[in-house]
């Protein structure tokens, strides 16, 4: 899962997380690809439509279409039934992008790209794929898509104050009924723009989109790499659509079972250890940031901004452009700030605590340009459109408790283990709000070979998910990253031991013999 800022962040550097790498001839057998289930019928038409590649930049001012023309990327339109049960019924549009093999003679196949989110857009992406895949990369179509209702596909923006539902429920009873009230509002918001769309917002949706995109390419089988909720979105893929994949990586494993609205219930202790981890990195530098010399020390501080924060909303910031900050606030700055253990990344989240505890203080503070970016992405509507088709897809996804009561109750017992993010990973979301998802979630019944990859700390999909995947799909195997907090690891974090690796599976087809172990 991304927050706005993460999201903005990987967007810029690739696309909130891709990756690929290929080489020398595919190894696997290809098995036939199975008769079309009966949640087919009638798509024929959309299998086997013809796409009209064309400029990537829409206008004069879209950068990113011009970055993708310069790169020889290509793009078109899938059209898709809105609704897969009424095929012949309203259709939709998803903007997919492709960067041709160049070395046709010894061309693997096409590989679809998801960047997670939900909500991350991935037409971007194939550039970034292609220099990450080296040798491999001439060998592969790479192609980027984004997802049903993202993007530039038939988006969905409900027209929210903010550019996310994540938020902590802050200290007191006051900020949980506060938070109540801003949930239901955000649902009531997409329910009043988008109803007719709504109930079609899901993974499932999404994976049936994919199938299109791999007939519309004239490909029996597809290989796929997808990062966080895009490993949520290719387990799908499996299970719905079983044998039609040839190489599939999932990077930053979600456990399927544990997947909905209330994911992040499971990854409270491995974001304070994050967390913990930074301030000892922080304290070995405070003659640069001034927030203590200790963990403890630096903590303290954390606390103490928290708790300033409830008693009366900080200004960080300078005019013209200033920020109010409450306890509701604070912890998702701290959380947006903890996917990443490398120094860059841990920086940045000093420069910011430092900013809020001067802000505590009372002084004025001047903001980066990047934490500028985060609080504006995160308290004004300026990102309204990633907070809402994140929202749709977890809550059409899976059902939410419906009771407020529930979430105190959690919010209660987990402070005294994880008193900075407990109220945030347990706080209520749209979803208690919105109407019950079309269909149940999927169950893992079909063995896949995939490959799995995962950092023992990583604070958004913790490692127990991917472990907990790779024993639902025994012909998968697992690369784990030992002693990073890192969420998103391939051609992104530089571990040249997972790179290989990856790139090993993707030339040859070959899973590893046994799991692997690299080192940070």
């Amino acid at each position: 899962m991304t927050t706005p800022s993460s999201a903005a962040r990987r967007t810029s550097a690739v696309g909130l997380a891709l990756a690929t790498c290929l080489g020398a001839a595919p190894n696997v057998t290809a098995a036939a690809v199975p008769a079309a289930p009966k949640s087919e019928a009638g798509l024929d038409r959309y299998h086997h439509q013809h796409l009209r590649w064309g400029n990537c930049a829409t206008n004069p001012d879209d950068t990113m279409g011009r970055d993708l023309d310069k790169a020889g990327v290509r793009c078109a339109d899938v059209v898709v039934p809105l609704d897969y049960a009424a095929p012949n019924g309203r259709t939709i549009t998803i903007a997919i992008s492709r960067l041709k093999a160049t070395d046709t003679r010894h061309r693997i196949g096409s590989i679809l790209l998801n960047n997670g989110g939900p909500g991350g857009p991935a037409l971007q992406s194939p550039p970034e794929f292609h220099a990450w895949m080296k040798k491999a990369g001439p060998r592969y179509d790479i192609v980027g898509f984004d997802p049903r209702f993202v993007g530039r596909s038939t988006p969905l923006d409900c027209g929210w104050s903010v550019g996310t539902n994540l938020f902590s429920a802050g200290i007191s009873r006051a900020g949980f009924e506060r938070q109540v009230a801003l949930q239901k509002d955000l649902a009531a918001k997409c329910r009043a723009s988008n109803a007719s769309v709504l109930p079609h917002v899901s993974t499932r949706n999404t994976a049936r989109d994919m199938d299109v995109i791999r007939g519309a390419l004239g490909e029996e089988k597809i290989s796929y790499f997808g990062y966080s909720y895009g490993t949520y979105l290719g387990t799908v893929y499996t299970q719905m659509f079983p044998g039609r994949t040839d190489r599939m990586v999932l990077d930053g494993a979600v456990d399927p079972r544990m997947y909905g609205p209330r994911l992040l219930r499971r990854t409270t202790s491995e974001n304070e250890r994050a967390l913990a981890d930074w301030a000892t990195w922080a304290a070995a530098r405070n003659e640069t940031y001034g927030l203590g010399r200790t963990r403890a020390q630096v903590l303290a501080i954390v606390d103490r901004v928290i708790r300033a924060s409830a008693r009366g909303p900080l200004t960080v910031g300078t005019a013209p452009e200033t920020f109010q900050l409450d306890d509701t606030q604070v912890p998702l700055v701290l959380f947006s700030g903890v996917d990443s253990d490398t120094d860059a990344s841990r920086a940045a989240l000093s420069d910011q605590v430092s900013a809020l505890n001067k802000a505590a203080a009372g002084q004025l503070t001047q903001l980066s340009p990047q934490f500028e970016e985060t609080l504006r992405a995160a308290t004004t509507g300026e990102q309204s459109h990633h907070g809402s088709v994140q929202s749709a897809v977890f809550c059409g996804d899976r059902a939410a408790p419906r009771d407020p009561e529930v979430y105190w109750r959690d919010i209660e017992r987990s402070r005294a283990a994880s008193p900075r993010f407990g109220a945030l990973t347990n706080n209520i979301t749209p979803c208690a709000f919105w109407d019950r998802p079309r269909e149940e979630p999927t169950r893992v019944q079909q063995d896949a070979k995939v490959l799995i990859v995962s950092a023992t700390g990583d604070p958004r999909t913790p490692h127990k998910g991917a472990v907990a995947l790779h024993g639902l799909l025994p012909s998968s195997r697992l690369i784990t990253l030992e002693g990073a907090n890192r969420h998103a690891i391939y051609g992104l974090y530089g571990n040249m031991c997972v790179d290989s690796k990856v790139n090993h599976y993707l030339t040859t087809g070959k899973l590893p013999s046994d799991d692997q172990i690299c080192s940070k």
